[in-house]
C-alpha cells in the first residue's frame, strides 16, 4: 500500500490541503484562497506550485495512492464539480480529470461534507460505526448520510442534502436558493445571525447587549458571547435555533434509523447552549422506538482536518 495520500477540501473562501499518512495523521498541510486565482485552470497551477514541493519532500509520485478532493457540487461519480453556487467557476467542470492531468496522479472527487463524513468514519468518533449521520453547522448547513457503511450518494452523486430541507414550511427565504423554511435558513451560523435580528426587531423593550452590536458586526459569535453572560434575548436564538434543529434531527433518524448524529462547525462551539435544546426537541419529536437509542456526538476532528481525512481517504478505498 502507497505510504500517503493527498486529501484537498475545496471552501467557499479557503481550500485546504494535507498530505496524510496510513495511520489517518496529516504529516503537512498547507491552504490558499479558493476564490483569488482568475479561473479554475489559474487554480490548479496555484495547487500545483504549493503542492508539488510537499510530494518530493515526501518521496516523489511512487509513494502516493492519489488525490481525493472534497468539493462543493462535488459529484463521486463523475468526478466533476456541478453549479457550485459559493465558486467563481460556473457550470459543470471537470474538475477530477483536470487535476488528474497536471498532477500524473488518480483523482476521486466528492460533496465536501461526504468528505467530512468519511473522515468520522474512518478516524473520528464514528470510526467502526455503520450508520451515522454527520452535520456541519457551519456558515451553511452540510450533511452526509452513512448506511451500512457506506457515504449515501443516490442515483446522480447528490443524495443528503439534508440542510435544504423544508422545516418551516413557507418561512425564511433562503438567499442562495430562493426555497423557504430550509434547515440552513434556521440552524446555519447565517441563521442564528437572522434570528437575532428579528428577535431584537421583535421585542423592542427587552434590553439586550446585542444591541451594542452594528448590524454588520452582529455574528453568531457575538449571540454566544452574550448568551454566556445570561443576555435572555441571546439565549432564546439559542432555544429557538435547537428546537429547529432539533425536529430537523427527528426526522432524519426516522429515515435512516442511525447509532449516533455527529455534530460539527462552528455552532458546536455554543456546547450546551446549542445542544441541550436540539437534544431535547429531537427526543419530544421521535416516535417510541428511536427514543434515547440515539447518539448525539461532536466531532473529536478539527473541522479542517475531517476534510483532508475524510478526502484522501476516498483514494485508500
Amino acid at each position: 500500500m502507497a505510504k500517503y495520500a493527498i486529501g484537498i477540501d475545496i471552501g467557499g473562501t479557503n481550500t485546504k490541503f494535507g498530505i496524510v499518512d496510513q495511520q489517518g495523521i496529516i504529516i503537512k498541510q498547507n491552504r490558499l484562497l479558493t476564490n483569488e486565482p482568475e479561473g479554475v485552470e489559474d487554480f490548479i497551477d496555484e495547487l500545483y506550485i504549493k503542492l508539488k514541493p510537499m510530494i518530493d519532500e515526501a518521496g516523489g509520485l511512487k509513494n502516493f495512492a492519489g488525490i481525493g478532493i472534497g468539493a462543493p457540487n462535488g459529484n463521486y461519480y463523475t468526478g466533476n464539480i456541478e453549479y457550485a453556487a459559493n465558486l467563481k467557476w460556473r457550470g459543470i467542470i471537470p474538475f477530477a480529470k483536470m487535476v488528474s492531468e497536471k498532477f500524473g496522479l488518480q483523482v476521486k472527487l466528492t460533496n465536501d461534507a461526504n468528505a467530512a463524513a468519511m473522515g468520522e468514519m474512518m478516524y473520528g468518533c464514528a470510526r467502526g460505526m455503520k450508520h451515522f449521520i454527520t452535520i456541519t453547522l457551519g456558515t451553511g448547513v452540510g450533511s452526509g448520510i452513512v448506511i451500512d457503511g457506506k457515504i449515501v450518494l443516490g442515483h446522480d452523486g447528490f443524495a443528503g442534502e439534508l440542510g435544504h430541507t423544508i422545516i418551516r414550511p413557507g418561512g425564511r427565504m433562503h438567499k442562495g436558493t430562493g426555497i423557504r423554511g430550509t434547515l440552513e435558513s434556521y440552524a446555519s451560523a447565517t441563521g442564528v445571525r437572522e434570528t437575532a435580528l428579528e428577535l431584537l426587531a421583535e421585542n423592542p423593550d427587552v434590553e439586550s447587549q446585542l444591541r451594542d452590536y452594528s448590524i454588520n458586526d452582529l455574528t453568531s459569535q457575538s449571540v454566544y458571547e452574550c448568551a454566556i453572560k445570561g443576555d435572555k434575548i441571546a439565549n432564546d436564538i439559542f432555544e429557538f435555533t435547537g428546537q429547529i434543529l432539533g425536529e430537523a434531527l427527528a426526522n432524519f433518524v426516522m429515515f435512516s434509523s442511525p447509532e449516533a448524529i455527529v455534530l460539527f462547525g462552528g455552532l458546536t462551539k455554543a456546547g450546551d447552549l446549542i445542544m441541550n435544546p436540539t437534544r431535547k426537541a429531537m427526543e419530544d419529536n421521535l416516535i417510541q422506538i428511536f427514543k434515547n437509542k440515539i447518539k448525539l456526538l461532536y466531532s473529536d476532528l478539527k473541522e479542517a482536518d475531517a476534510a483532508i481525512l475524510g478526502a484522501s481517504a476516498l483514494v485508500r478505498e
